[in-house]
């Protein structure tokens, strides 16, 4: 028996893969034909579904220690309590090397309004104009800015989560290890989905390559632009790839979902066992039938419902 696309992903992806037959894929290395193809599917998926109305948002600019300016976007929802409450730092997705916070404007306030958690959507610098460590540095200094930050907006600085998909879930992660090795804020936890962690995940899966929607030259075009020749080499630091930190223990407790037919499964599988075997309490779902990023275009069907619910349940639960 071999792998197959959940019925109801499949009938929405069936015009995409139609349309897409016969399409060259860019070469590996090639970001600005990346930037051009995929930022143009997420604006689209991004507004396909209702923006809710009960959710403000407000923008701050934070100044990083080597003089740049970096956009931070704040979601709360109308009716937050003005007691200290929960919150997250999110990171958008983009292999490193694209997206921007206003391409996620109505996911991320979908998951305010139904929570009730607001959100510090972080704009972090890309690679390869940024490379490591900007883009961990910025994740980082954005998750002090909110912890500095916490009384005005009515946060709670321990219940504060890291929380990314993709790229994003990697930083998540980076971001957890470079807290707890600098002593720095606190993180109640770390949420992440569908996370690139690994820099050695390079080599096609024949299983999986019949249904990948992010690939192994795109995979390869983000760890190169992050860490030039050091991608996938002995000594990437785990502040870059999380999967090489070399022990988990006392890293916060994390969720970890991925899809079974998404080539960051192994080292998402792999992840969460070694937290969990280093004691991290580690909630995660592999769930069959689904390719990378797939709840954002097949947002009807029901394994993306049972996806969101989760997500909604754990921020939630902060």
């Amino acid at each position: 028996m071999s792998f197959a696309l959940d019925p109801q992903v499949a009938e929405v992806l069936a015009p995409i893969s139609a349309a897409m037959a016969g399409v060259i894929p860019p070469p590996v290395g090639d970001v600005a034909a990346r930037r051009t193809a995929l930022e143009g599917l997420i604006a689209h998926t991004d507004t396909a579904q209702p923006t809710p109305d009960d959710v403000t948002i407000t923008d701050f600019e934070m100044a990083t220690a080597d003089g740049a300016s970096i956009l931070l976007r704040w979601y709360a929802r109308t009716d937050t309590p003005a007691r200290p409450g929960p919150a997250a730092v999110y990171l958008h997705g983009g292999g490193m090397i694209l997206g921007h916070v206003g391409l996620f404007d109505g996911s991320v306030s979908r998951y305010v309004s139904a929570s009730g958690t607001p959100i510090l959507s972080v704009d972090y610098r890309r690679a390869p104009e940024h490379p490591h460590p900007v883009p961990v540095e910025d994740a980082y200094a954005a998750l002090v800015w909110l912890h500095g930050h916490a009384a005005e907006l009515g946060v709670d600085p321990a219940r504060i989560a890291v929380f990314g998909d993709s790229a994003g879930g990697g930083l998540a992660a980076a971001v957890a290890i470079l807290a707890r090795d600098r002593v720095g804020p606190a993180i109640a936890r770390q949420i992440l989905l569908m996370p690139m962690l690994d820099d050695r995940t390079l080599t096609p899966d024949p299983h999986l390559a019949p249904f990948v929607l992010w690939s192994w030259d795109d995979n390869r075009t983000g760890w190169q632009a992050l860490l030039g020749e050091a991608a996938g080499g002995p000594d990437t630091p785990a502040h870059a790839s999380p999967s090489r930190v070399a022990d988990p223990a006392g890293l916060p407790p994390a969720y970890i979902e991925v899809g079974q037919l998404d080539i960051f499964r192994d080292e998402s599988l792999t992840y969460a066992l070694r937290l969990s075997q280093a004691g991290v309490p580690v909630e995660f779902h592999l769930h069959p039938g689904v390719p990378h990023e797939f709840e954002g275009i097949a947002f009807t069907t029901d394994v993306a419902r049972r996806v969101i619910a989760d997500r909604i349940r754990v921020l939630s639960s902060l």
